[in-house]
């Protein structure tokens, strides 16, 4: 495990200097790659191994997702104070206020793990998600690092990328540091294990400066938050990422308890399905780009719902090992196809004057709808098992594919026009 730990830190350390060196990105953007997915390895700790340590610490096993749903709450409820913090602050000063609550939040979970306290490890969980919605914003201070409009989908989907480094760390650490520590269940050294990378990722984050916006165009008064969310392509963006977050929440929260609690499976064939679910989620980042270029974001839409529907099919076909893996990397895929669209298209949809509450009001949509997935995970799954719960997703699933097809009817924007050659 520690041999994995550390071949991860240097190929995250080898793909940074290619952003710096090779594809010239500015420093804000490899640096960000490096701060964000040890930053993030706080989610898939939680996912990973939340619920499990839960199941021992509720007072009934049905609010072993609690805690994630708690961390998904964080993140919808703090979207718009983190959005507000950067435009009164600047972006920098906000990040640092994100990446010391997710220090704290880690250090609240190992002395919950310590002490038994259910209680305490929600506050944790709800520390650590309020971290992750300034985290979660590193995109857009990315995109507003650049020059050039048409570097957008590269820059989104280097960051995205960036995820998959992430999805090594955090199951990596939470294994290795299990019994670190003496706890009445386990995993309190993990908590600490998480602390230390997090406190790695604010001393690396110092090299970042506020960025000062280039591409955006500045033109036209600031208009009302109704006048912009009525916008066809403000709806598509939002039910694209939401949708794609919401299924995506709805499986992946559930799969840890399907696997281990219910079916018996080992830890590690857990982990492995997990790690696996969330490199899928951000290794296609190496080539979406390339994919928005030559067949357009509206095809990259559509792929990404035929993916949904490829993990309804396989969901329903069994709960063997192979089948929990094809359907959590096919999810993987998918989120990340419909992510990569809606944050493309978003910011097609505003002036720079209007970005803070666009995108403050975007992750608040996108965030409650993945808290409330989560919140649903567990009682479904006990309350009606694992085929319920795919069921459940059919719906969303065709909303979004009826999105799309609007999608290739509506004309590009005029707000942007420079990149109308990615929309077709």
């Amino acid at each position: 495990m520690v041999s994995i730990l550390l071949i991860t830190f240097v190929l995250m350390l080898l793909t940074a200097v290619v952003l710096a060196k090779v594809l010239k990105l500015p420093r804000n953007i490899w640096l960000l790659f490096l701060v964000q997915p040890l930053a993030m390895s706080a989610s898939p700790v939680i996912v990973f191994i939340g619920g499990i340590l839960s199941t021992h610490l509720a007072p009934d096993p049905s609010l072993a997702t609690l805690p994630l749903t708690l961390m998904i709450i964080g993140i919808a409820s703090s979207t718009i104070p983190a959005a507000m913090l950067a435009k009164k602050f600047g972006r920098k000063k906000a990040f640092n206020i994100g990446l010391s609550l997710s220090c704290l939040g880690s250090l609240l979970a190992m002395f919950a793990a310590m002490q038994g306290s259910f209680s305490i490890f929600l506050v944790a969980s709800l520390c650590i998600g309020s971290s992750i919605a300034f985290i979660m914003q590193f995109r857009f201070a990315a995109i507003d690092s650049i020059i050039h409009q048409e570097d957008i989908t590269k820059v989104v989907s280097v960051l995205m990328f960036a995820g998959i480094f992430a999805a090594f760390i955090g199951p990596e650490i939470a294994v290795m540091g299990k019994d670190w520590l003496v706890s009445p269940y386990g995993y309190a050294g993990s908590f600490l294990g998480l602390a230390i990378i997090i406190f790695i990722a604010i001393i690396l984050f110092q090299g970042f400066t506020e960025p000062v916006i280039h591409h955006t165009q500045t033109y036209g008064e600031e208009r009302p938050l109704l006048v912009i969310i009525k916008q066809p392509f403000f709806i598509i963006a939002i039910l694209s990422a939401a949708i794609g977050y919401g299924v995506m929440s709805l499986l992946m929260t559930a799969t840890p308890l399907s696997m281990h609690n219910m079916q018996g499976m080992s830890l590690i064939d857990t982990k492995w399905v997990i790690q696996s679910h969330i490199a899928a989620m951000y290794l296609p980042s190496l080539i979406s780009g390339l994919l928005v270029k030559r067949i357009g974001l509206k095809n990259v839409l559509l792929v990404g719902i035929l993916l949904l529907v490829g993990v309804t099919i396989i969901a329903l076909s069994g709960q063997h090992l192979m089948h929990y893996w094809w359907t959590l990397v096919l999810l993987g895929v998918g989120w990340n196809f419909l992510f990569l669209t809606g944050t493309v298209l978003l910011a097609e949809c505003y002036h720079a004057v209007e970005r803070h509450k666009v995108q403050a009001i975007n992750d608040f949509i996108i965030f409650t709808i993945q808290a409330l997935a989560s919140l649903l995970a567990g009682w479904i799954l006990f309350k009606g098992g694992w085929n319920i719960l795919v069921y459940s997703t059919m719906p969303f699933i065709l909303l979004i594919f009826i999105a799309n097809i609007a999608f290739y009817r509506l004309k590009y924007p005029q707000l942007a026009s420079t990149n109308a050659n990615t929309i077709k």
